[in-house]
């Protein structure tokens, strides 16, 4: 059976969301960032120290992103594009998704919400909130006309960089001026899977 290390409330949620789109039996393996993720056991998986890492019997991966690329390719044809173009696309949006749109999201969370108050600093937040607006505008306008980012149909391209986006609105970042992204995002946030995925215990 596939073993996923770490916790819902981290990176690995993507991967659960992933597994539940795709209907992969798996076992969640509780694996704390601070804590377990440093012992000489899970360094053997993740040299990194890192969470999420993934176990599907000789396959030992990490970078979520890249799990979920290689979870859809290969048990999912339905969450995986269906010609070359579509493939490239997935994977530009899934490198987009970590080079452009995660870190000014993450950074304003952080600074807004996850940091105990005496570490916050309002003007990294606004600094980042800011630069949000560049790759929130980029994905607004691929969007424009479209469903969804890699072809007719939900793909793991979507899952990747909704994973990232629904962070935004925790972090008080403000999508009504990408009216065609939001959208997009309700359709992705509303999908079963990610419910399965978002009750699984810690």
């Amino acid at each position: 059976m596939i073993k996923v290390y770490g916790v819902p409330m981290s990176r690995a949620m993507r991967v659960l969301w992933a597994l539940e789109e795709i209907g992969q039996p798996y076992e969640l393996v509780p694996t704390h960032f601070l804590t377990d993720a440093h012992s000489p056991e899970y360094l053997k998986i993740n040299p990194n120290g890192r969470i999420p890492a993934l176990q599907d019997g000789d396959v030992v991966l990490f970078e979520s992103l890249a799990i979920n690329l290689y979870l859809a390719r290969k048990y999912s044809p339905a969450g995986w594009p269906k010609t070359v173009a579509d493939e490239g696309r997935t994977y530009q949006w899934t490198i987009w998704a970590m080079t452009e749109l995660e870190e000014p999201v993450l950074t304003t969370l952080m600074h807004r919400m996850f940091l105990p108050e005496d570490q916050r600093d309002p003007a990294k937040a606004d600094e980042a909130a800011e630069r949000f607006k560049k790759p929130l505008a980029v994905l607004d306008g691929a969007l424009a006309g479209e469903q969804w980012l890699a072809g007719p149909d939900f793909t793991i391209a979507d899952l990747n960089v909704a994973s990232i986006l629904m962070l935004a609105p925790m972090a008080g970042l403000d999508l009504s001026s990408a009216p065609h992204a939001a959208a997009w995002l309700g359709r992705c946030t509303a999908r079963p899977a990610l419910a399965r995925a978002q009750a699984t215990p810690a």
